[in-house]
């Protein structure tokens, strides 16, 4: 079967916890830049990622590089890459995205203009026609030039990946899913260990936390772009991937998994979306302010994504600096717990009244945040 680069774009500061997902499902890496893991894999492979990776935003077949300076440049390399041996002839081709980092080249619709033009100058040689109706399948392109190389892909996901498809009922300023995902990977967090989230909102961070807990793949119950294009992966592919996903679900783990939120709206919408997503028996929601929070066992986990008190007035930037005092009080009150904060807060340490182990920087969209990390006492090793 042949073998493709395969690029899997993430969160800025994701990188290694993508990385790692990428050697689990058992591909070669071949590069780490920002925001992007690139990786060698078939067609399998493509199928098993869109499917499996918790962390990616998307899986895009590379169709290949070239430096260029001069939309003349980027029209001879662009045309110079094997397109028919992607597109069929009926194919709906265009460049989604046009992304440029520290390069000479830098408008976006004038990249996608360049690019389309040579494409079709392409398939023209390639398929030795010269229309094109473009009423196949899509096959959406993605560009990005960075020091002036530009790299062609393919994107075989259409909907970013971080969409599973569960959260239907949405509250303010959501955490996107793979980023949850992302940074429960980066803390000891294990199924069985304790995990609650005092700021719980639509819930995503219990969701993701219950679906890797019951080993289910976050696009398991999803469509992909590149199903459609059977040419180049088969429909037996797809479903020999889905098949092995949801042959590792198991539902009976053991989870204490709890999410509170002092908005009874947003516990509404937490407990619908963990329905849809197949995870509402392994959580427990319940109406609770930050001031209340407590448990009675040892060794639990805080994971929380807070208001950073980003555009609001001073009333509102107190408001936001007890939250964040009651928490750190709340953990005063936890024997041998761990907290894990994502916030932009930049007082988010001195409101705590805690000194983070280490801070990670992160971006929530285009928003700079820290991943504020406090681990706690280890719990005794159990003898075997």
């Amino acid at each position: 079967m042949q073998t493709y680069e395969l690029i899997a774009p993430c969160h800025f500061g994701m990188e290694s916890v993508l990385k790692r997902e990428i050697y689990d499902l058992g591909y070669e890496i071949t590069e780490v830049s920002d925001g992007r893991v690139t990786f060698e894999g078939d067609a399998e492979a493509v199928a098993r990622a869109n499917i499996g990776l918790r962390t990616a935003e998307r899986v895009l077949l590379k169709v290949g590089s070239f430096k260029a300076v001069t939309y003349e440049e980027l029209f001879q390399g662009t045309r110079a890459l094997p397109w028919e041996e992607f597109l069929p002839p009926d194919a709906r081709f265009w460049v989604t995205k046009a992304a440029s980092v520290k390069s000479r080249l830098f408008s976006p619709s004038d990249i996608q203009s360049v690019m389309k033009k040579a494409m079709v100058e392409r398939m023209k040689t390639g398929w030795r026609r010269d229309t094109f109706p473009e009423t196949g399948d899509d096959y959406p392109v993605r560009v990005f030039l960075m020091k002036d190389v530009v790299t062609c892909a393919i994107d075989t996901t259409g909907e970013s990946l971080h969409k599973r498809g569960y959260r239907r009922m949405k509250v303010t300023a959501p955490l996107a899913e793979n980023l949850a995902a992302g940074l429960l990977m980066l803390t000891p967090w294990k199924p069985g260990r304790i995990l609650v989230d005092p700021f719980c909102g639509s819930g995503t961070f219990p969701i993701e936390a219950a679906l890797m807990a019951a080993g289910i793949a976050p696009g398991l119950y999803r469509n992909f772009t590149a199903e459609k294009w059977t040419h180049l992966i088969p429909a037996r592919i797809w479903k020999d991937a889905s098949d092995e996903a949801g042959d590792m679900i198991d539902m009976s783990v053991d989870c204490d998994i709890q999410g509170y939120d002092i908005d009874p709206a947003a516990i509404a919408a937490a407990r619908e979306n963990a329905r849809l997503a197949g995870v509402d028996k392994m959580i427990h929601f319940q109406v609770r302010p930050v001031s209340a929070l407590s448990h009675p066992k040892r060794y639990g986990f805080i994971v929380t994504n807070p208001p950073y008190g980003e555009r609001l007035s001073p009333d509102d930037l107190t408001a936001v600096d007890k939250l964040y005092q009651e928490l750190g009080q709340a953990m005063g009150r936890l024997q041998d717990w761990s907290l894990y904060v994502i916030s932009s807060y930049e007082h988010c340490e001195e409101a705590l009244g805690m000194k983070a182990a280490r801070n990670r920087k992160l971006y929530n969209g285009m928003l700079k945040t820290y991943f504020y990390q406090f681990p706690g006492a280890r719990p005794p090793r159990r003898d075997s």
